[in-house]
C-alpha cells in the first residue's frame, strides 16, 4: 500500500453526498461549519466562495470545485454586495434533491462531505491547508471531472444501488483532489502529505508503508530511494520533519493503537503484526509515543483513546 492509501483506509474514509444547489440571479448564502470535509463542485456558472479565517473570497468557475479541510462557517454567493441569508432553511426547502437560491438557475453545484475515523485530525486534515481549491484549468483536472460525471450519471440514471456506487466514487474523487493539490502545491502540505511530493522521501514512505513490520535501516531506505544514506536522511527529514526511522516508529504504534481500540487480538500477536518481538518491545515504545501503556490505552473509552496517540509529522 502506498502511504495516501494506507492512510485514507486506517481512517475509514467515507462519503456522504448531499443535496445539490442551483441559483441564479442575486443570492448568497451561509453554511455553518460542517462536519468532516466539505466538498462542492461547480458544474454550472460560476460564484463566489468565503471562508472565515481565509483572505478574500475565491471565485469558482465552472469545472472547479473544492475541499474543506476544517470545520469553518462559510459562504457561497453570487457577488460581495448581496448580503447572505442562512442556508439550512434554503436546504430544508429542498425538493427532488435540489435546493434553490435566487431568482435564476445559471449555477448549479453538486456536493457532499468525507467523513472520517477517528485520527484523520492529526493524520490528515491538519496536513492540508483550510481550503484546497481545484481549478478546472488545473493540470489533470479532468480526472475530478470525470468522477463527477460519473456520479452525476449514478444519481440521474437511477440504477440499482446508485447512491452507494455514487458515494465510492466520491472517495476516488477525493483521492484524485489529494493527488492533484500535492501536485500543485506541495509546499502547502506538511509531515508525511508533503513527503509524497519529494521523490526520495516518497520512494522511503512507500516502502515504510508497504512492509511497516520489516525491520528497517536507514541503509534499506537509501537503496530503496537510490540514493545515498546521508541523502536520504537530510531529504526525508526536509520533507516530513522527523527522521524516516522516528517515522516508522510512529507509524508502527498508530497501526497498533488502532487494533488496540478496534479488536481483541494479544498483545504479542499486535507486537508481531508491527514489528515487535515481543510484548514488552511494544510496550516500551508505546508508552514513550502514546504516554500510556497498551493495556490502559485499550480499557480507555474510544472517545478518549483516539486523540492521544502521537502522530507521524
Amino acid at each position: 500500500m502506498d502511504p495516501l492509501e494506507d492512510v485514507l483506509t486506517l481512517l475509514e474514509t467515507r462519503s456522504h453526498l448531499s443535496t445539490s444547489l442551483v441559483a441564479g440571479g442575486r443570492w448568497a448564502l451561509r453554511f455553518d461549519a460542517p462536519q468532516g470535509v466539505k466538498f462542492n463542485a461547480v458544474r454550472r456558472g460560476s460564484c463566489l466562495l468565503e471562508v472565515d479565517g481565509v483572505d478574500g473570497p475565491i471565485p469558482l468557475a465552472e469545472g472547479d470545485c473544492y475541499l474543506l479541510a476544517r470545520p469553518r462557517p462559510f459562504v457561497l454567493r453570487s457577488d460581495p454586495a448581496t448580503t447572505p441569508v442562512a442556508a439550512a432553511p434554503v436546504f430544508a426547502r429542498a425538493e427532488g434533491g435540489v435546493a434553490r437560491a435566487g431568482p435564476g438557475d445559471e449555477v448549479f453545484l453538486v456536493g457532499g462531505r468525507f467523513s472520517f475515523g477517528a485520527r484523520a485530525q492529526e493524520l490528515l486534515l491538519d496536513r492540508l491547508p483550510p481550503v484546497v481549491h481545484v481549478p478546472a484549468d488545473s493540470p489533470h483536472a479532468q480526472t475530478v471531472r470525470s468522477a463527477l460525471d460519473l456520479i452525476d450519471q449514478e444519481l440521474t440514471r437511477g440504477e440499482p444501488a446508485a447512491s452507494l456506487v455514487a458515494e465510492h466514487l466520491a472517495v476516488v474523487m477525493l483521492v484524485h483532489v489529494l493527488r492533484l493539490h500535492l501536485a500543485r502545491d506541495p509546499h502547502t502540505a506538511s509531515g508525511w502529505l508533503a513527503g509524497l511530493s519529494d521523490p526520495v522521501a516518497a520512494a522511503a514512505l512507500t516502502a515504510l508503508h508497504r512492509d511497516p513490520a520489516r525491520p528497517w535501516t536507514v541503509a534499506e531506505l537509501a537503496r530503496e530511494a537510490a540514493v545515498s544514506r546521508s541523502t536520504l536522511a537530510a531529504r526525508f527529514k526536509a520533507a516530513v520533519g522527523q527522521g524516516p526511522l522516528e517515522y516508522l516508529t510512529h507509524w508502527r504504534i498508530e497501526l497498533a493503537a488502532r487494533q488496540l481500540r478496534e479488536g481483541s487480538a494479544t498483545l504479542a500477536v499486535i507486537a508481531r503484526s508491527v514489528g515487535y518481538g515481543s510484548e514488552s518491545a511494544l510496550s516500551v515504545a508505546f508508552k514513550r509515543v502514546v504516554g500510556v501503556t497498551p493495556g490502559d490505552y485499550r480499557r480507555r473509552p474510544a472517545r478518549q483513546a483516539s486523540p492521544s496517540v502521537a502522530s507521524p509529522s
